[in-house]
């Protein structure tokens, strides 16, 4: 694995990346408050592939998007364009999980002349929230963000702490991923150690995606795509109530919790992608 950046015209995104520079290009993003920590038991799986794993904005290494700015879903699915573009790629296909598999759908709904393929681990829509349901929204939201104002970031005595409170964060996920994550999700500052994302990023969203929105871009995915669904996930359920707008999409359900592709199932995650890969 070697570590790099990708500078685009308003930041500069930190990225890992396994595989020969010269091998198909396959971009990695990862969950939210997760980092591209979280490919680093599937991506040496895979074997013949450059897999470029990107700290997304206000995670990891990257860095935070400016003051007046938000973290809206959409707007990942424009960092991704630009990272594509600074590394001239006209072309790649996308792996994603969580959030990152959301950003992934909404990037190949709205560009799908340029991914050539698409792999989903335990996410496919973000969060809906219905028409009549949009004003509560930016309310919460706005109370939300001036609340935050007020409140300073977590700083923990020790790294076993921030393990420990990963452990207590969004997903079931073990001790061991854990670590993976927490060791390119801290840094070091007085007191002890804090999160390197940006605090913005707990905010709620001012405006939600309805059913019918995320629904738009799945029917525009023409490429080959592929939606890992953990048994123990958070997609499960909704994909079994929407799966008959998911005819077009081959979905493979397979043991494990959210983050089974940096637990034990990392390499029936890895031979899953690997079966989809070959026969498309």
């Amino acid at each position: 694995m070697k570590e790099f950046n990708i500078t685009t015209p308003d930041m500069t995104f930190a990225a890992c990346q396994w595989g020969r520079d010269d091998a198909p290009a396959i971009l990695a993003l990862h969950g939210w408050l997760d980092n591209a920590a979280t490919f680093s038991r599937l991506a040496p799986l895979l074997d013949g592939y450059r897999i470029i794993a990107i700290d997304q904005a206000g995670h990891g290494l990257s860095d935070h998007r400016s003051h007046d700015a938000s973290y809206a879903i959409w707007d990942y699915a424009g960092d991704l364009i630009e990272i594509a573009d600074a590394l001239g790629l006209e072309c790649f296909s996308l792996l994603g999980h969580s959030m990152g598999a959301i950003v992934s759908v909404l990037t190949a709904g709205a560009f799908p002349e340029r991914v050539e393929r698409l792999m989903l681990i335990d996410g496919i829509w973000p969060m809906p929230t219905e028409v009549d349901q949009a004003p509560e929204q930016l309310a919460k939201a706005i109370k939300h963000r001036i609340r935050l104002r007020s409140r300073n970031k977590s700083v923990f005595v020790s790294q076993e702490e921030a393990v420990a409170a990963r452990l207590r964060g969004f997903g079931t996920i073990s001790e061991a991923a854990a670590r993976i994550l927490v060791e390119r999700g801290i840094e070091s500052c007085v007191g002890g150690w804090t999160w390197r994302t940006d605090a913005r990023l707990t905010l709620p969203s001012a405006l939600r995606l309805t059913h019918a929105h995320a629904q738009a871009f799945t029917n525009r995915l023409s490429m080959p795509a592929l939606l890992i669904a953990a048994q123990r996930g958070v997609v499960i359920e909704g994909v079994k109530a929407h799966q008959g707008e998911l005819e077009h999409i081959t979905i493979k359900t397979l043991p494990g919790g959210h983050h089974l592709h940096l637990e034990d199932q990392a390499e029936a995650v890895s031979e899953a992608i690997a079966d989809f890969l070959s026969s498309v």
